[in-house]
């Protein structure tokens, strides 16, 4: 037999082996060598109780029919901005290093490009050029409006004069587009942050020469940290967004967290069958780091009765894939077959849907010494002690 876990790893063990040499022991005592043992009333040997510490039982608690899905991962900050170089040059005013908290719009370094800020001034130079050029050019039109309208100019030198106002004015329009495209490249020699957040890398050095699409920093929001998760389809069709998530995270191991559901992706992985699934969790004090893995458990709720839960470790799972835990009856071990839904990582214990009852006790880690019919007293129990109700 195996745990829920696929693997028996039980701690208690060793205390199990050393109960049933007790009982062995206390039998042979009781039959004084030579002396015929008692009998109970069918014949059989009655055998000693084991006694059992209130650590050995657990008891089934009552879950309100929540069930959940397991779901773990990477927690990455949900908003991370990697910034490049747009134009090249040297890497000038070094303002910020890793782990510096900025603000959006903050000057995080500057890149000197002289090209670049040249051909912004030039750009300005000739938008200015242009507006004289237009200026004159109105002028000699309005003149020739005054004389065309008096007969003393041909309609010739009237349409002339119109042209030359046209085509100024487009040179003007052409002049200030180059401006605006110069002057938007010369602005990309001002590094700032998009967001409110942290420096989590920084890839360059004051001095260092860069290119276009060299990587400066990584700037990261991590008010709200996200898990990708992959799903069955089958699992994946019970989950909808705005689904409540139990975290359990190894930094903080009597904690446990609340998040949701923030998206499903709409369509399975090609490759591996599967469904993305992106959880969001609050951490507006930052007191969880990016990066540490996280387990998760996508509550849902069961139809028809309540589930009810007992410890991971209690369930016990056959080779046909069946379930079964052990229960105290009458001061007897009875072997109790159950089904069971996905085991909840947070709370380390697992929903049994139809076999069990809330209240009932049941063996917390079952060993070998506790088989169907054995008779067992709770310390301290007068309920079971002697193997009687």
């Amino acid at each position: 037999m195996t745990d829920i876990n696929g693997s028996l790893r039980i701690t208690r063990a060793a205390s199990w082996r050393a109960l049933a040499a007790v009982a062995v022991a206390a039998t042979l005592t009781a039959c004084g060598g030579d002396a015929a043992p008692d009998t109970a009333a069918g014949g059989e040997a009655a055998r000693p109780a084991l006694v059992l510490s209130a650590a050995d039982v657990a008891i089934a608690e009552a879950a309100g029919g929540a069930a959940g899905i397991p779901v773990s991962g990477p927690l990455q900050p949900k908003v991370q901005v990697t910034l490049r170089a747009q134009v090249p040059g040297i890497v000038q005013e070094l303002r910020v290093d890793r782990g510096t908290r900025v603000g959006r719009g903050q000057l995080l370094a500057r890149i000197r490009a002289e090209g670049v800020q040249s051909q912004a001034a030039g750009a300005q130079a000739a938008v200015a050029a242009a507006r004289a050029q237009l200026a004159v050019a109105a002028q000699r039109f309005e003149g020739a409006k005054r004389l065309h309208a008096a007969g003393a100019m041909s309609d010739v030198d009237f349409r002339a004069a119109e042209a030359a106002h046209q085509a100024a004015t487009a040179q003007l329009a052409a002049a200030e587009a180059q401006a605006a495209a110069a002057g938007e490249a010369a602005g990309y020699t001002q590094v700032a942050s998009p967001i409110d957040g942290i420096v989590s890398d920084r890839k360059v050095d004051a001095g260092e020469p860069v290119n276009p699409g060299t990587e400066l920093f990584t700037v990261v929001d991590s008010r709200t940290l996200e898990l990708e998760g992959g799903l069955a389809v089958e699992v994946a069709s019970r989950v909808r967004v705005g689904q409540a998530v139990r975290f359990a995270l190894d930094a903080y191991p009597s904690e446990a967290f609340r998040g949701r559901v923030a998206r499903i992706d709409p369509v399975a992985d090609a490759a591996t069958r599967q469904v993305r699934v992106y959880v969001e969790l609050p951490n507006a004090a930052g007191r969880i780091i990016g990066g540490q893995y996280a387990r998760g458990t996508i509550v849902e709720e069961q139809a028809g009765a309540a589930a009810v839960t007992v410890p991971a470790s209690a369930v016990l799972t056959a080779a046909d894939g069946t379930h079964a835990v052990l229960v105290i009856e009458q001061g007897k071990v009875v072997r109790r077959a159950v089904t069971v839904g996905a085991r909840d990582d947070v709370t380390g214990r697992v929903p049994v849907l139809t076999g069990l009852q809330a209240g009932a006790r049941v063996i917390a880690v079952p060993g070998p010494a506790l088989v169907e019919g054995t008779p067992v007293a709770l310390a301290g129990d007068s309920a079971t002690t002697g193997g009687g109700q």
